[in-house]
């Protein structure tokens, strides 16, 4: 969404988007949740032979998107990704949707270094709600460190030794991806913890 938005912006070229999806998985797929997304945006539907991301930021620029925002849906808060009941349910399921315009995007990896993204018409943009990003960079790191106190507090990893090595690994390794040039730096941190959570 980061990058898409900053192409459609023109802040990046269309080489630096698709050379950035690779930091989150080798093969990209991309699908439309219905037959009218898929006319109207000239991609395949879901359940056949799928797209690649040019093809959903050519399906972008044709439906005039402009730039999008992360949404994060959990139980019992959905805010901001409106009425499309199939679109709430695969972002509630995936934990995180894209919202750009009236089009929403799902990503959901359906194999080890496959990632798909299913494309909805949602019909109208859907209400934005912006949290202040002071208030976004609190909630995650408070959100880290209650999930660190409940692991901790489970003994998940009690008998395994080096485990805290093995998160800082991994989350070392989730963190490492590019991000568009120019960004707010208070945004990036914002962004960077989220990837984390």
């Amino acid at each position: 969404m980061v990058w898409s938005s900053a192409w459609l912006s023109g802040f990046a070229a269309a080489d630096d988007v698709l050379d950035a999806l690779q930091d989150w998985a080798k093969l990209h797929e991309v699908v439309a949740a219905d037959t009218d997304t898929a006319t109207t945006l000239d991609i395949p539907i879901a359940g056949g032979p799928p797209a690649t991301p040019a093809a959903l930021l050519a399906a972008l620029r044709r439906a005039a998107a402009g730039s999008g925002r992360l949404v994060l849906p959990v139980p019992g808060d959905v805010r901001g990704l409106g009425q499309a009941v199939q679109f709430a349910a695969e972002a509630l399921h995936a934990g995180e949707a894209a919202v750009h315009g009236a089009l929403g995007i799902v990503p959901e990896r359906v194999a080890d270094g496959v990632l798909r993204w299913t494309v909805f018409g949602l019909g109208a943009p859907p209400a934005a709600h912006q949290v202040p990003l002071g208030d976004a960079e609190h909630e995650l790191t408070g959100a880290m460190r209650v999930a660190a106190g409940l692991l901790t507090e489970l003994g998940v990893a009690r008998h395994r030794t080096g485990v805290r090595e093995e998160l800082r690994d991994r989350i070392a390794a989730a963190t490492n991806v590019r991000w568009p040039e120019g960004m707010p730096p208070r945004a990036l941190r914002v962004l960077q913890r989220a990837v984390e959570v």
